[in-house]
């Protein structure tokens, strides 16, 4: 392995352990903000902090012609994919709600397994490995959730397994997106319509919110789970200081790192290592962020990891891997010559 693909691959490893920790940043930052205004916080940020890497770009002259063309399909482009990235983050972050960081994270990464079969519908082949793979996952996500007790099925779980199909969307949107578009502009734009679209739910919906979660069960009030104020009244409780100055600074840190280091750093560090990382290393690489979420979760907010847990984490990490056989085998098979 050269220096360049060194360098690369521990950027991707960098960026895998962002994204996988940033699961622990969401699931402490609703102990202070809701899900809607916590999401919209972090994608403003997020937009925000792409905006020096773009302008950098444009002063190197990088895609200057890609550039110069988007802006005319720019706004509509990036409001289609922002409100499929709200509808993908609001589910996710309601799942979190009710389950761990490191089920999220797993959970979550069904996405890859959902793409090649959601891709069916647009004409794509799916070949053995994704089905193989999809019953890894699948088996992966009983172990996970019901450890062995169909009846006891984490409906956070399920939650995030839902917004594993919008993420997979998502994905299938970029992919056709980007060929009309410049990357970094359109997840800057898109990064921004899903942050308003998160305010804008924030102030009409969250006060409401946590209301309908006690009707239908009380117990997660005991448990904590909603200590965190709506928008409206955590502006009305900052104004009126009956909020203190301590649980601002506290909540600041996961947003800034969800919003900064998640969406911000981790995306600039993918867009520069990618350039000079070979496809096999780059998916198995960006595959272990629900590994980093499930450490971040066991270290940092002492969830517990059982034995049943740990088998689904292994068979949904596997069924990830086989469905990108193909990218894999030919990283580092025959395809070698023709991928360097």
């Amino acid at each position: 392995m050269n220096k360049q693909a060194l360098k690369a691959d521990l950027l991707l490893l960098l960026t895998s352990c962002i994204w996988g920790f940033g699961f622990v940043a969401q699931r402490s930052g609703m102990e202070y903000v809701g899900p809607f205004a916590f999401n919209g916080i972090r994608f403003i940020l997020g937009s925000l902090s792409l905006l020096p890497l773009i302008r950098f770009r444009r002063w190197k002259g990088l895609d200057s012609k890609r550039i110069a063309g988007a802006s005319g399909s720019l706004v509509f482009n990036s409001f289609l994919a922002g409100g499929c990235l709200f509808f993908a983050v609001t589910l996710q972050q309601w799942g979190i709600l009710f389950t761990t960081a490191g089920n999220a994270g797993f959970i979550t990464g069904l996405y890859v397994v959902l793409v090649p079969i959601l891709g069916i519908v647009w004409g794509k082949k799916t070949g053995i490995p994704t089905w193989i793979g999809a019953g890894c996952t699948l088996s992966g996500l009983y172990f996970l959730s019901a450890a062995g007790h169909l009846e006891s099925i984490n409906p956070g779980d399920i939650v995030t397994a839902i917004s594993a199909v919008f993420w997979a969307l998502h994905v299938l949107l970029i992919d056709r997106l980007v060929k009309i578009t410049d990357p970094l502009l359109l997840s800057s734009g898109q990064f921004a319509w899903c942050g308003s679209f998160s305010l804008i739910a924030a102030v009409t919906v969250e006060p409401f919110f946590g209301g309908w979660v006690q009707a239908l069960n009380p117990a997660l009030y005991a448990s904590g789970l909603f200590s965190w104020h709506s928008l409206p009244a955590l502006v009305s409780g900052i104004g009126s200081g009956s909020i203190s100055g301590a649980l601002l600074r506290s909540s600041l840190i996961p947003i800034l790192y969800g919003g900064l280091g998640s969406v911000g750093v981790a995306y600039t560090l993918q867009v520069v290592a990618q350039q000079n990382a070979p496809p096999a290393h780059a998916t198995i690489i960006l595959c272990l962020e629900g590994c980093f979420a499930a450490l971040g979760g066991v270290l940092l907010l002492r969830e517990p990891l059982g034995t049943w847990t740990f088998l689904g984490f292994c068979l949904i990490l596997s069924g990830t891997l086989i469905t990108q056989w193909e990218v894999v085998a030919g990283g580092f098979g025959g395809k070698k010559a023709e991928n360097g």
